[in-house]
C-alpha cells in the first residue's frame, strides 16, 4: 500500500513539473521513458535545447534536493546519452534539469543541475 501511494504521488510530481515547465515555455516530448541503462522522468524542449528532467517529491524543498544522489544523477546521465539519438536532431544545447516538487510550494526548477 505505501509503494503504490509513493508510485501515485511521484506520478503526481511529475504531471506537476510537466504543467510547471509547459508555463515556462517548454514542450513536453516524452514521460517516464525507459532505457536499458535507465529512466528519465521527463523530456523537454525549448527552441534548440533538449533537457532531460529528474523530478523528486518530498515533503519539502530540501529534502528534495538531497534526494537528487550521486546514482540518480549517474543513472539520467547515462539515460539521456542513449535517448540523445532518438531525441537529439536539430537540437544545438543539451542539458540535464531538475525539479523539485513539494505540498503547498511552487515547483522548484534547477537549470543544468548536473553535467551529463
Amino acid at each position: 500500500m505505501r509503494r503504490r501511494r509513493a508510485e501515485s504521488w511521484g506520478r503526481r510530481a511529475e504531471d506537476i513539473a510537466a504543467w510547471w515547465l509547459r508555463l515556462k515555455g517548454y514542450r513536453i516530448l516524452a514521460k517516464r521513458v525507459r532505457t536499458p541503462v535507465g529512466e528519465v522522468d521527463l523530456v523537454i524542449r525549448r527552441g534548440r535545447t533538449l533537457v532531460f528532467v529528474e523530478v523528486k517529491a518530498r515533503l519539502d524543498a530540501r529534502s528534495a534536493a538531497e534526494a537528487v544522489t550521486h546514482l540518480n544523477q549517474s543513472r539520467v546521465a547515462r539515460a539521456s546519452n542513449v535517448l540523445l539519438a532518438r531525441y537529439g536532431k536539430g537540437c544545438e544545447a543539451v542539458r540535464i534539469d531538475a525539479v523539485l516538487v513539494s505540498p503547498w510550494r511552487l515547483p522548484r526548477h534547477i537549470v543544468g543541475a548536473w553535467a551529463g
